[in-house]
């Protein structure tokens, strides 16, 4: 009985959406997280009769054809890259964009990777890095007798050394033609794939790209309140699926039984 193979699909495409969908509420509280959403698509038809095809005697065509569909199937797992809100944290070195763009960051072997987790520090010789250590590209460093470090919206980064701003370099963006084609890496990190494009940099201001706000940070975009309501449906549809598997389990007992 082909509800069973359907329903199946279904219970496997709504366990696959209540994962994504925990994922979500598991990163509520990480910085810079974009949620996802599972899309799915439905799978082949099994064409029972087909429409528009000459009708007996093919003076006429049948109107309508008669497609059984075959269940269904996840597609993709989509990254919604939307801005959450930025929250003021009174620390120099925790930076947000405010629009669009990416930090870059030089990761293991040198690979370049992206984020929008500005929470950074200062390592053993003042270079900016992220929490695990993985140093911010350009490379900047902050003198050791600086008592200040100023980011200005452009990207700018002073230091005050002597009671004097000194500049310590320039802050660069960068975007991507397909922000949902890029890779997560984990650890807040994305790489570029062929499905993103190469990333193309500039200077935060510029048309296209945000500025830096200072001691903020970008919040996860993650809505408790709909990630609860799409749980809530995930639910329901996962046991409606269940039922459908029930009652086709219980018509073919009906004719097995009926045949012994």
């Amino acid at each position: 009985m082909r509800a069973l193979a359907i329903a199946a699909t279904g219970m496997n495409a709504q366990q696959t959406n209540v994962e994504v969908i925990a994922n979500n509420i598991a990163n509520i509280n990480t910085t810079g997280f974009k949620r996802s959403r599972a899309e799915f698509t439905d799978l082949l038809y099994q064409v029972e009769r087909a429409g528009g095809v000459p009708a007996r005697g093919g003076e006429n065509v049948v109107p309508e054809g008669a497609q059984i569909g075959l269940g269904v199937r996840t597609a993709a797992i989509r990254s919604v890259h939307l801005q959450g809100a930025l929250e003021q944290t009174g620390n120099d070195l925790d930076l947000a964009v405010n629009g669009q763009g990416y930090f870059q960051i030089t990761g293991p072997g040198g690979e370049t990777l992206y984020t929008r987790d500005g929470a950074f520090n200062k390592n053993d010789t003042g270079q900016i890095v992220t929490l695990d250590g993985f140093t911010v590209d350009p490379g900047l460093t902050i003198p050791q007798n600086a008592t200040q470090v100023t980011v200005n919206e452009t990207g700018e980064v002073y230091a005050t050394v002597d009671g004097a701003d000194q500049l310590v370099g320039q802050l660069t963006l960068v975007n991507f033609a397909n922000e949902p084609g890029l890779h997560a890496e984990g650890n807040n990190l994305f790489r570029e794939t062929l499905a993103s494009g190469a990333p193309i940099a500039g200077v935060p201001g510029d048309a296209g790209y945000g500025v830096i706000k200072q001691a903020y940070l970008e919040n996860s975009n993650v809505d408790p309140v709909k990630e609860i309501s799409e749980l809530i449906s995930a639910q329901r549809a996962y046991e409606m699926n269940s039922k459908v598997i029930q009652a086709a389990d219980e018509m073919s007992g009906v004719v097995s039984k009926g045949i012994r």
